[in-house]
């Protein structure tokens, strides 16, 4: 356990320090677009600007959520602030949705009036755009945890459809230098836009189903329910609640039923053998409740409070 705990804990500082050195890169950058999108007229170059932003913005948000993770547990928060990882991953989603929007509407005033683009300079600023966003991309999926973690996952996210916004700019640019097509320019915004709303739905959806206190998705429940009943003494199992506080940590509750003649110190190596069981499957903090047969709770695996609340308060 303590290995996994060491191993958990050199992601997170990696985490934080890939963070740090993005959001170092991706704001200096972002200066660069945004004066090379002034210069030369270009929307595609702006809106790249716009985003690297929002990239700059959610790689912020993303460090100070680690390091609110990092406060202890107390009274008042006894789960700790680990959950501010999930808040911050949601604004980075809504922002990222923000901003595809914004272009959007941008991109439709300039159908009717497409204004003179400096071409040459465009493709240069954004050739240069794109190499920055494919070495930090790079960076962090090397360096950091990107699937694993919601936080991190976002903020990558924010960089490869930066990274998007630059290869569009890099093309509208050259149909503007070879055919003279200044529509180019919204059309690209437009498409990078809608591939950017894209990733924030995904963000938005990943979050929200963790706030609404949903099972994380890759865990049989019923396969879950079997095992458990498999081990010798016992019973039955219901009142399962199985929810996610961040990323990567899991929570499981449940009541084990045992032979009532069963002693406390049988019941508690029950107990510690399922335990085992439910954390080697990536479920770390377990909360068990051992119950009699005669227990007044009903036997579904699923509490259905509204039915037995009288008898059964959480």
């Amino acid at each position: 356990m303590s290995a996994e705990h060491h191993n958990h804990s050199h992601s997170h500082t990696s985490n934080k320090k890939v963070l740090a050195v993005s959001f170092f890169i991706i704001m200096g950058y972002m200066l660069v677009e945004i004066i090379g999108g002034w210069l030369t007229g270009s929307l595609a170059l702006l809106s790249d600007a716009g985003h690297m932003f929002s990239d700059a913005l959610a790689l912020g948000l993303s460090l100070l959520a680690f390091k609110f993770g990092e406060k202890a547990v107390n009274a008042r928060q006894t789960f700790g602030y680990k959950r501010v990882e999930i808040l911050f991953a949601l604004f980075n989603g809504l922002t990222l949705i923000g901003i595809a929007l914004f272009i959007i509407i941008e991109a439709v005033e300039r159908f009717n009036n497409p204004p003179e683009v400096a071409s040459a300079g465009m493709l240069a600023v954004s050739a240069i755009g794109l190499l920055v966003n494919i070495i930090v991309a790079w960076y962090m999926l090397k360096n950091s945890d990107t699937e694993g973690n919601i936080n991190m996952k976002s903020a990558y996210l924010h960089v490869l459809g930066d990274l998007l916004g630059s290869v569009g700019a890099i093309a509208a640019a050259l149909l503007i230098m070879a055919f003279g097509w200044t529509l180019a320019d919204p059309i690209v915004s437009i498409l990078v836009s809608l591939l950017i709303a894209r990733s924030g739905l995904d963000v938005l959806q990943n979050t929200l189903h963790i706030l609404m206190q949903g099972a994380p998705k890759y865990i049989d429940q019923a396969a879950l329910a079997a095992e458990i009943q498999a081990v010798p003494q016992v019973l039955g199992v219901h009142d399962l609640h199985l929810w996610t506080l961040t990323s990567d940590r899991h929570l499981l509750s449940a009541h084990l039923v045992l032979d009532g003649a069963t002693t406390v110190a049988q019941a508690q190596s029950v107990r510690q053998t399922v335990e085992r069981l439910i954390q080697a499957k990536g479920i770390a903090h377990v909360t068990l409740q051992i119950d009699a047969q005669n227990h007044a709770h009903g036997d579904s695996l699923y509490c259905h409070s509204e039915q037995n609340a009288h008898e059964h308060r959480h």
